[in-house]
């Protein structure tokens, strides 16, 4: 079997319906890669005493979804100290953002792993030796693709694995989420003082003209990017670089860093400049960072740019079924509809609106600074 999903036809996990005629769309590429441990990433069990080692071909498997940002994380049966020791030993901890590890359900440890990543159960895979698990998670959460064990090292070359885009920002993507778990640690020690994480931060956000070397990864945001996002248009980086050298737009992205790190690039403007008005076409913000109040940041930079440059900001909406709060983020910045405008729904910020004011836990820098 090479499909994606256990005890059911051949091809069922690659995007067929099972309504005579009807085809669905295809299932999304996995984001992470859930590993059962005992029998699947090593040989054996670990046990008191016992060193089994990793399969040869789930290294492999490790690296080479790990090149294509494809996260890996475990959820496996056992005594987290002894596993986590074991994993250590073996030089296998680095790969993986998260494990779950204990006696109950796989299929919770497999929810939980995906709530901790904030990614959609749907992008999320999992391989297992033992079938009833695989069936167990099958049957509770039937949108997560399920590999037997004996899959590992062909999993690489199966259509879900391979993501559109292969960026530096993807080779990092680990490093990345495995520095926000230390962050998630560092927010749980201020209890409800949300502030004051936030202020412990000292956020940085770099705004500036895109360059040839970001225009893959910002095609790629207009791909991934779905919730904080103004009207879900999408670019690859050829008209991007397009726009870019157009004199009547411009291309911006925005970077974010704090005492932790650095997030990369995780936002982007598209903006059509005319004499009077300058038209924002496209504005993201990565979910990563949603929660930093990033998409605030960035649309109260561009709004004061836009200002400062003689222009009336003006923001194009088109909306989808995951963008509301994008446009809440629209009218919170002083952005009101233009009556008559539909789709795409056209704002323009108030004329006797003052510009928005900077938020003080995060210090917004330009490319010239």
């Amino acid at each position: 079997m090479t499909g994606g999903r256990d005890a059911i036809p051949e091809g069922a996990g690659s995007g067929t319906s099972a309504d005579a005629g009807q085809v669905a769309a295809p299932a999304p590429v996995v984001k992470c890669l859930v590993w059962d441990l005992d029998d699947t990433v090593w040989d054996g069990v670990v046990l008191e005493n016992d060193d089994p080692e990793p399969f040869p071909a789930v290294l492999k498997t490790l690296r080479a979804l790990d090149e294509r940002g494809i996260l890996h994380a475990a959820a496996s049966r056992g005594e987290y100290a002894i596993t986590s020791r074991h994993l250590d030993e073996r030089g296998l901890e680095e790969w993986f953002c998260d494990v779950q590890v204990g006696w109950g359900s796989k299929s919770a440890a497999v929810r939980r792993i995906a709530e901790g990543l904030n990614i959609g159960i749907d992008t999320v895979a999992f391989i297992d030796n033992d079938p009833v698990e695989r069936a167990e998670v099958a049957s509770v959460l039937p949108m997560v693709r399920c590999y037997a064990a004996g899959q590992a090292g062909s999993l690489p070359d199966l259509p879900e694995f391979q993501p559109e885009f292969v960026t530096e920002e993807a080779g990092r993507r680990r490093h990345l989420y495995r520095t926000e778990r230390r962050r998630q640690v560092a927010e749980e020690e201020f209890g409800d003082d949300r502030q004051g994480f936030l202020a412990s931060l000292d956020l940085v956000m770099t705004v500036r003209d895109a360059t040839g070397d970001d225009l893959v990864r910002a095609s790629e945001l207009t791909v991934r990017t779905h919730q904080l996002n103004t009207s879900g248009l999408t670019y690859d980086a050829a008209e991007l670089r397009e726009l870019a050298a157009s004199p009547s737009h411009r291309v911006q992205v925005a970077a974010l860093r704090d005492r932790f790190g650095d997030y990369g690039i995780i936002g982007l403007a598209v903006t059509e400049l005319t004499p009077d008005e300058s038209v924002l076409r496209l504005m993201l913000m990565s979910c990563r960072v949603a929660s930093r109040g990033a998409g605030t940041v960035l649309l109260g930079h561009l709004v004061r740019e836009s200002l400062a440059g003689g222009r009336r900001p003006v923001a194009h909406f088109v909306p989808t079924e995951a963008n509301r709060n994008m446009l809440v983020t629209l009218r919170f910045a002083g952005y009101v509809p233009v009556p008559g405008t539909e789709d795409p729904l056209v704002l323009a910020f108030g004329p006797d609106r003052p510009a928005p004011a900077k938020q003080g836990h995060v210090r917004v820098v330009t490319g010239t600074d």
